[in-house]
């Protein structure tokens, strides 16, 4: 559904960011991106999604191609229409309007009324707590609650791929186990494909069926799931786990040396 080819993208003309990026999302599947802070998957998302336009962003090389149509150059309105539909990071609530209102302006590119209700119903079938809430001004919700409506909102727009940007960042491990199993729902009921960046690799991993990990800009690895979860270097490096099973202190894990077989 979702290919990259050998995408270049640079900041203000001068900042290369993503050097040579390329990875495969296939309908019907959830794919993850994993990496440190600073490696480029944001970036990465921004360039699927059209949104590095507003911040100076620019392809400069390669391609991005949604269900074969290049999209590296379009607008980000119609990104949407063909379907592609990001969740951004960092809980992104419309505060001084409803749950509902919110929702609905998920929907804004659509014109059948009766659709969008029932695609409210749908949200709040997936996400029960936001049905409770529907008249609650948004800027209140719990951070667990604004997580679910962006998503919901994400949802009323229809979306055959949607991206999600560090959907646990600041929830407790509860709430991100409730929001993980949702989005493990969409994909399987709704048959919603997806790509999911998140740091919290052994979460994202339990419902990727593939991921890639990003350093510096490129692709380092990439393998199945199980593949990763079994990868020395996943166990060492992102999992905190030494090669005897032990956990290693914070500062060793995040200042390691790659790899050769990485290079």
């Amino acid at each position: 559904m979702l290919k990259l080819n050998n995408v270049e993208m640079i900041y203000n003309k001068v900042i290369l960011v993503l050097k040579g990026v390329s990875l495969e999302v296939p309908e019907g599947g959830i794919v993850a991106l994993l990496g440190a802070n600073g490696a480029g998957k944001t970036t990465t998302l921004k360039c699927i999604s059209g949104l590095e336009h507003a911040e100076e962003g620019e392809v400069t090389r390669g391609q991005i191609l949604f269900e074969g149509q290049r999209i590296e150059q379009m607008d980000p309105t119609e990104i949407v229409r063909l379907g592609v539909v990001q969740v951004v990071e960092g809980r992104k609530v419309l505060e001084h309007l409803t749950v509902e209102q919110n929702l609905l302006v998920g929907s804004h590119l659509r014109k059948d009324m009766d659709a969008v209700k029932r695609d409210i119903d749908l949200v709040y079938h997936y996400c029960p707590a936001l049905k409770k809430l529907r008249n609650n001004t948004s800027g209140y919700l719990s951070g667990g609650e604004q997580q679910m409506l962006v998503v919901g909102r994400a949802l009323m727009a229809r979306p055959k791929l949607m991206i999600l940007d560090e959907p646990s960042l600041g929830l407790s491990p509860l709430l991100v186990k409730e929001i993980f199993e949702v989005l493990k729902e969409l994909n399987e009921k709704e048959k919603i494909t997806m790509l999911l960046v998140e740091q919290n690799v052994k979460i994202a991993l339990s419902i990727a069926q593939h991921a890639y990990i990003m350093e510096n800009g490129r692709i380092v690895l990439d393998g199945t799931a199980e593949e990763l979860l079994q990868n020395e270097d996943i166990k060492e490096f992102y999992l905190g786990l030494n090669l005897s099973g032990g956990r290693r202190s914070y500062r060793n894990v995040k200042h390691y040396k790659r790899r050769k077989r990485w290079l």
